[in-house]
């Protein structure tokens, strides 16, 4: 059966959305134990991305710091478990 390039999703999406699927995961299970995650495991970078940036997440502990990631963490910031502060 082949998609119509409406419906069709890319390998890139698929593994996008695998990947933060597993990243809500762990996170979810390392604040339920206490524990904070590994920059790299939750692709941390200290560019923000799309304009989502760590100052903007729920998780974020101003001045430089995130309740479920470990290490210094940039304002300007982004990673995988950005969860967006609500309005």
């Amino acid at each position: 059966m082949k998609l119509d390039t409406d419906t069709q999703l890319s390998r890139r999406t698929i593994i996008k959305v695998g990947l933060a699927t597993l990243a809500t995961g762990v996170v979810g299970v390392a604040s339920a134990q206490g524990q904070k995650i590994a920059q790299s495991s939750v692709m941390y970078v200290e560019v923000s991305k799309n304009g989502m940036a760590c100052e903007q997440c729920l998780q974020f502990v101003a001045p430089g710091s995130c309740k479920v990631v470990d290490g210094k963490i940039s304002p300007k910031g982004y990673c995988v478990a950005f969860a967006p502060k609500s309005k």
